[in-house]
Formats: structure tokens, sequence, C-alpha cells
């Protein structure tokens, strides 16, 4: 059994580090505030932005663009993770992390090579070990304070790649936001833009909603060429929105579970700690009677 001085060390421990816990809690619960209330005014613009180019883009054709040209033969597959740069936030990277191996071997094929943009550390550092190109990592930003010209300027160079050849397809994986306690690791392409009808294969034709016919002033080609760009653009933002705000969620979660667990911890040690001092006391007491039984024979 340890002893008295070992358990009041542990119990000691296990204090300093309920306090961290809960420190980070504390931290990650008021950074989420802002991250949310962002995030959730952002969504709805970037929904309906997506919306109304896809509305524009099923009409006008394929030819109206060609960011909207799927090519003939796929064999450069770019995908652009998202994950934190730090731990302690449960299985939030695990998760991005697992969806993106996952997405990697149902994409692969005789001939298909993958390269990475990363936003995060952990996730530059798993394309690291399993040796895929990483053409671009970006720290220090998803979890952080970040601008729309983040999204721009990495829009614009994927949109450059897919130009010039060097990507066939470019997907992002990152969190979806769903509430506190359920982040979904999410697949989305964002090169070729998939058409409308693509995105709504999975919703019923009767559920499906009302598209209305929209009024172009230039003309839906010159429109979509000048704004399809900037979709790229918003669907990044968006999605470096959700993974920010998921990121702050998890650790929220695991920093409020560690706590509990520091609780329980100290109130189990607590209860070993008072089991041996009252072994040691009967002890004690067995000493000081048996002498004294002793003295009076």
């Amino acid at each position: 059994m340890a002893t008295l001085k070992d358990v009041q060390l542990k119990i000691a421990a296990v204090k300093k580090t309920k306090q961290i816990t809960k420190a980070m809690n504390m931290v990650a619960t008021s950074k989420l505030r802002g991250a949310q209330s962002t995030m959730e005014a952002f969504r709805p613009y970037a929904g309906k932005f997506a919306e109304v180019l896809g509305s524009l883009a099923q009409k006008a054709g394929a030819e109206a663009s060609p960011l909207l040209v799927a090519r003939e033969e796929v064999k450069k597959v770019h995908v652009v993770l998202l994950t934190s740069d730090r731990g302690l936030c449960g299985g939030f990277n695990t998760n991005l992390i697992t969806a993106a191996e996952k997405f990697v071997k149902a994409k692969a094929a005789d001939g298909v090579a993958f390269s990475f943009s990363n936003f995060g550390k952990k996730g530059r550092d798993w394309a690291r070990k399993k040796k895929m190109e990483i053409v671009n990592a970006h720290l220090g930003i998803v979890g952080g304070r970040f601008g729309f010209n983040i999204a721009s300027l990495s829009g614009r160079t994927l949109i450059d790649g897919f130009l010039d050849g060097d990507y066939d397809e470019v997907y992002l994986v990152y969190s979806e936001f769903r509430s506190l306690a359920r982040q979904v690791p999410s697949v989305k392409q964002l090169l070729p833009i998939p058409p409308i009808e693509a995105l709504d294969q999975k919703v019923e034709e009767k559920d499906k909603p009302y598209l209305p016919e929209h009024i172009c002033e230039p003309s839906a080609a010159e429109l979509l060429g000048e704004m399809l760009p900037k979709n790229i653009y918003v669907q990044l933002y968006n999605a470096l929105l959700e993974t920010s705000t998921s990121e702050h969620a998890a650790r929220m979660t695991a920093m409020d579970n560690a706590t509990k667990a520091c609780n329980d911890m100290i109130d189990s040690l607590t209860l070993t700690y008072n089991k041996a001092r009252q072994a040691a006391i009967t002890a004690d007491l067995m000493d000081i009677v048996g002498g004294a039984e002793a003295l009076k024979g």
C-alpha cells in the first residue's frame, strides 16, 4: 500500500492538473463565443452564394467557365486538409485525419497522384509521416484570428493550379460544426465546381428547394467568370470558420471531461488516503494497548 506521503503528493499533482484543465476550458469557452458568432453570421451568406452561383452555372452550362469543366481523366488530386495546430481537443484532429485517409483510399487508383495543402500543424505532420506531397502549409490560422485575405490568397493559388493543369480535382476536408457536442468531418469538392444537382443528389426530388430564375446584368456567363473564383474564396473561408469553431468546442468539451476526471481521481485518492491514515492510527493504537497490557503483566 502507498504511504501517506505518496498519496498526498498524488493528490497535490492532480489538483494542479485540474487547475490547468479548468483554465484551458475557460479559455476555449471564451474563444468559442467569438468564433461561433462569426461563423453563424457568415454561414447563411456562404450557402446562398453557392446556391445562386450553382443555379446560374446550371443554366449557363459548363462552357461558361473553365472552373466548371471536369477533366476527362483524373490523375492529379489535390486535398486541402484543415486541422488544428495543438492537441488536447479530444478526437478532433484524429477524426479529420481519418476522413482524409478514407478519402485518399477511396480515390486511389493506378496513376493517381495526391498532393496536400495543410492548414494546421497536426495535418501537416500526418502528411509528412505518410510521405505525401505538401504544396503549402499554413500554421497558426485555425483556432486563431484570421481574415478573408487568407482564404482569397489560398483560393487564388488553388485556382491557378487547376487552370495550369497542376490539379485535375481539388477537395476540401474540414470539420462541420453541428453543435457543441458534435463536429462532423466533411469532404467537399472545390474544383471543378460541382453543378447544383450534384450537390443535392442525396435530396429527394420533392424535397428539393425551389430555385428562382435569376435575371443577370451582365449576362450569366460574364457574371460567372467574375464570381466563380470568389465562390472558392467564400467556401474556403467558411470551412476555416467552421473548423476553428469546431476546434474550440472540442477543446472545451475535452477539458471539461478532464476536469471531471480530476475530481473523480481526487475523490478516489482522498478515500485511499483516509483508509491508509486510519490503518496507521489503528496500528499505533494497537501498539499502545499492547504495551500497556505488557506493563500490567
